[in-house]
């Protein structure tokens, strides 16, 4: 019985933790916060072309019906309630049954290991949605967490490519599409998609996941970047 059984990695009380079993958004009620991001955002789907959700906003069928990925999050500077989050990476497991804007998201989390307890949980408020602002609308979107815990979340961001390795859970590798001008990718610019404005067209190299029952292979599919500058809510 015990085997089957994660690993409570953060030892943090239970109260400090996204409640694993709710299954309805309604119930994790936001609690508005001092927060701040900014870095870089990267993403790897089932989509067979670059994803419609972009130009859509969500409201697009993805192209297989259904959209599988992982996402990955790099910051560069940011804080929740003074804490610094500088530095620290994380990583998404995101299985959403239709269209984006319909919600109904699972979701799984991989905080940096390096994240001291009231970082790891400050970016869980803010990836849940509970902190509002930026990601507040995923306190409606994400309908189950099937999984929060520490991991050693590598990201390496290398000229055109972009990769993350958490153990041999996600193993991801995407780089950007080149356009007429070399020294430019393709990109979508000035867009009102949640990310950022600015999403730079890509597509998987080796991408693997192998979690939470999940097993998928994102090679050849779409992918995009985007750089973040999230924000809670002004007071």
């Amino acid at each position: 019985m015990a085997k089957n059984r994660r690993a409570d990695a953060d030892k943090l009380p239970i109260s400090q933790r996204i409640d694993q079993r709710m299954p309805n958004p309604k119930r994790r009620q936001s609690s508005p916060t001092e927060w701040a991001i900014k870095g870089e955002l990267f993403l790897n789907c089932s989509c067979t072309v670059f994803c419609p959700c972009v130009v859509s906003l969500g409201a697009h069928p993805p192209t297989e019906g259904h959209c599988h990925a992982w996402m990955a999050i790099a910051i560069d500077e940011g804080h929740f309630e003074g804490e610094d989050l500088g530095g620290l990476n994380i990583g998404l497991l995101v299985d959403i049954p239709g269209r984006m804007g319909e919600g109904n998201w699972k979701v799984a989390a991989y905080v940096d290991e390096r994240a001291t307890g009231k970082a790891y949980n400050g970016i869980l408020q803010i990836f849940s949605g509970a902190a509002g602002g930026t990601t507040g609308l995923f306190t409606m979107l994400v309908s189950e967490i099937i999984g929060a815990e520490r991991a050693p979340v590598e990201i390496v961001r290398d000229g055109n490519r972009r990769s993350i390795m958490i153990g041999r859970k996600i193993q991801g590798e995407i780089e950007m599409l080149a356009g007429k001008d070399p020294e430019h990718p393709v990109m979508v610019s000035n867009s009102k998609y949640w990310m950022g404005p600015d999403i730079i067209a890509a597509a998987g190299l080796k991408s693997r996941v192998r979690d939470y029952g999940r097993v998928w292979d994102f090679g050849g599919k779409s992918a995009e970047i985007c750089p973040i500058d999230w924000k809670g809510p002004k007071p």
